[in-house]
């Protein structure tokens, strides 16, 4: 947490752009945004990102998470929900939530023509795996540690 601070402006974090995807799987994301309100503060129980997409982007790959708990609140802009259950338009002022354990891959795309913004909410667990619905890709953590890609036979990727 910045020193002697209580509260910051959200959009002076510095946005983290892209994601850590397999180049063979990074395209639709690249133009992501994402400022990790959370680590402000040094919270470590659950995350918080205030998320921007560009006309076109998503915000993942279609996936769901084993032991972590998800939430996305839309605060401007119009996005599409993508999940097993097909196409939800999401509009300021709309949520949705995500149980972990639950086998519903989703993911987020802006169709619209304006930035798109959200704020996530996830839980932090030490050990999760994360399975990707339409591409032969998931990620494993243990122990808190960086997560690893690997197949879903859990060969490496690359």
């Amino acid at each position: 947490m910045p020193e002697g601070k209580a509260a910051i402006v959200a959009s002076s974090v510095k946005p983290r752009l892209g994601t850590n995807y397999p180049a063979e799987y990074a395209e639709p994301c690249k133009s992501r945004e994402k400022r990790a309100l959370g680590d402000q503060f040094g919270l470590d129980q659950f995350g918080v990102n205030l998320t921007s997409l560009p006309p076109g982007c998503w915000s993942s790959l279609r996936h769901w998470h084993g032991k972590e708990d998800e939430f996305i609140y839309v605060l401007d802009g119009e996005i599409t929900l993508i999940d097993d259950h097909g196409e939800h338009v999401l509009q300021p002022g709309m949520c949705a939530g995500f149980k972990a354990g639950v086998a519903n891959g989703h993911h987020l795309v802006n169709r619209s023509a304006k930035v798109a913004r959200y704020l996530e909410v996830g839980s932090r667990m030490d050990d999760e795996d994360v399975v990707y619905s339409d591409v032969d890709m998931k990620l494993s953590r243990r122990g808190g540690g960086a997560y690893v890609q690997m197949r879903k036979n859990g060969s490496p990727i690359g």
